[in-house]
């Protein structure tokens, strides 16, 4: 059975949404940051942060593909058998 990639499949955006815990905003930004490098997400904007006094709600979305570029799921390694 072959392992499939979930990350080839996403068609657009994958949005996440969590609360981080952190003494400031700025800390925030940078723990939201850090999270989408440890997800291997290079691609992605800090859609929405709110700082409370314990931590931040944090909204993120991370661009897996844009309009007209090459789009994983149409190559030969999803169209076979998949």
């Amino acid at each position: 059975m072959t392992e499939l990639d979930p990350f080839a499949r996403i068609v657009d955006v994958m949005d996440i949404e969590t609360f981080l815990a952190c003494s400031s905003k700025e800390e925030g930004e940078q723990l939201a940051a850090a999270l989408m490098h440890k997800f291997g997400l290079k691609n992605y904007d800090i859609v929405s942060l709110v700082f409370h006094k314990m931590g931040a709600r944090v909204r993120i979305r991370a661009t897996f593909n844009r309009p007209g570029e090459q789009y994983p799921w149409l190559g030969s390694e999803l169209t076979a058998g998949n």
